[in-house]
């Protein structure tokens, strides 16, 4: 039986556990996170990972966790809307299409219940090193004892550990337009409906944040961007916290409202928007999936379905291939690294305009533009049956 271990249990590594161990492959999954990370911005379920959904049985469960917001609204400095949509959101796109929108920590409790007890999980511990030999990779662990693996898998994020240690401390890691981006839970204290307001000012547009209802307009994520975050994100969580104050100083409407509750925010996320551009996805025994080997920054809005349709993927060439990881791997990534490459790209064209005054325009023109070849690109891979 082939022992696969899985750093990160979000939604890349779980979703790629439920199909190995389906498939008879023995599973350990490790998350640094002392137990189910709540919180999170809101995700998209979109075309080939609708599939994936599907088969994996949990597709109802998902759209019974929608968001299901009834449209958007962009304002100026005072508060003056600007455009109003009920068609599209900026976070989720058309309304009428079969796409989903839900919150992170709901997609991944949900699949994470759908991988059963075959699953082992290991909470509160990290990867530390990992030596590849012949006969397994031998993993050294910041707590557990070591343990040897046929098969290592880091799906542990955009500041993925896994990457670190075997493809170098920086490999990859590409920052997109100097922004930096942060998302927290806060009560609704606008007291919208199912609505969407998103507020960009200062230079370029490109300062400003975003608030959406969730949890039955019990709750408001909140997000904020703002450009020149310096060159090294702090690990300290009240430094970041001070950064996102300082980015959106002066930014008008009420987003000082949405900063006093940052502060004691019950989650926060912070990161600078950046892309992973790799050579290869795997070296050895190990192999790199979702935001840790092909992040495409949140600008792409498939981020979530790049996870999933990598983990059906490289599970089923696992399998197809009998455990030989090499085998695997190649096809793996033979078969999805055009379109990673096309979600990607996108994730560049679809960045706000330079001037906010043209958000009303992007927003009825540019992104209406994009939204066929938008489809195509969400829909270009066809799941093979393993």
């Amino acid at each position: 039986m082939t022992k696969v271990l899985i750093s990160g249990a979000s939604i890349a590594g779980p979703t790629l556990a439920y199909w190995l161990d389906r498939y008879g492959f023995e599973v350990t999954v490790v998350e640094r996170a002392d137990g189910f990370r709540r919180g999170g911005q809101a995700i998209d379920v979109r075309g080939s990972a609708l599939g994936v959904a599907e088969r994996m049985g949990v597709l109802d469960q998902i759209r019974a966790h929608a968001t299901n917001l009834r449209g958007m609204s962009i304002v100026d400095g005072e508060g003056n809307e600007v455009h109003r949509s009920e068609e599209r959101t900026l976070s989720g796109g058309p309304l009428d299409s079969p796409d989903v929108e839900i919150l992170r920590d709901d997609l991944s409790k949900i699949i994470l219940a759908a991988t059963g007890d075959g699953v082992e999980y290991v909470f509160g511990d990290s990867v530390a090193h990992i030596e590849d030999g012949p006969d397994g990779a031998r993993v050294t662990f910041e707590k557990g004892e070591p343990r040897t693996f046929d098969v290592v898998v880091g799906a542990d994020g955009v500041r993925s550990t896994t990457r670190r240690l075997v493809f170098g401390p920086d490999a990859g890691y590409t920052p997109i337009l100097s922004t930096a981006v942060a998302v927290w839970t806060m009560p609704n204290v606008l007291g919208l409906d199912r609505w969407q307001i998103g507020c960009f000012t200062g230079p370029g547009g490109s300062t400003g944040a975003m608030v959406m209802t969730v949890r039955d307009n019990t709750e408001l994520r909140a997000y904020a961007m703002f450009t020149d975050p310096g060159a090294v994100v702090p690990r300290d969580v009240e430094e970041q916290k001070r950064l996102v104050a300082a980015g959106l100083e002066g930014a008008g409407w009420e987003i000082p409202r949405l900063v006093e509750h940052m502060w004691d925010a019950p989650d926060f996320h912070f990161d600078a928007l950046a892309q992973i551009h790799l050579d290869r996805w795997s070296k050895g025994r190990v192999v790199l999936l979702g935001d840790a080997g092909y992040c495409g920054s949140p600008a792409s809005g498939q981020g979530t379905s790049m996870a999933m349709v990598g983990a059906y993927v490289l599970a089923g060439e696992l399998k197809a291939a009998g455990g030989d990881h090499g085998k695997a791997f190649a096809v793996y990534e033979d078969d999805l690294r055009e379109w990673v490459k096309a979600n990607q790209a996108f994730a560049l064209r679809d960045v706000p305009p330079t001037d906010s005054a043209d958000i009303a325009e992007w927003m009825g023109e540019a992104g209406a533009a994009l939204e066929g070849d938008f489809a195509v690109m969400t829909n270009a891979i066809t799941l093979k049956d393993y």
